[in-house]
């Protein structure tokens, strides 16, 4: 499932506690860098170096294909940017568990 199906999900089950959503997540974006990196062995990989608001560095797994002949950058930065956002989900929940708690 994506982000946008478990939205989806969510809000037609009308569940309207405090949560992160993906919104939360872009509007905490201030920039992606994508990091590219050629092994000796010719492989790529690629990196999402996400920047948040407060300044936090947030990165996940790399991108990288199997076959160096399907190697496509925009594919790459797209894996390698959903794999960092998803390190910012358990990031973001921690923060809003903190705001309710306090």
């Amino acid at each position: 499932m994506t982000e946008q199906n478990i939205e989806q999900e969510i809000q037609a089950k009308g569940l309207t506690a405090p949560r992160v959503t993906p919104a939360d997540i872009d509007a905490n974006i201030a920039d992606i860098e994508i990091v590219k990196h050629i092994t000796k062995s010719g492989k790529v990989l690629r990196w999402a170096v996400i920047t948040t608001q407060n300044g936090f560095a947030v990165v996940g797994k790399p991108s990288a294909s199997v076959s160096v002949e399907n190697d496509n950058e925009e594919v790459g930065a797209k894996v390698a940017t959903a794999n960092s956002r998803e390190e910012m989900w358990p990031l973001m929940g921690y923060e809003l568990q903190s705001k309710l708690a306090g």
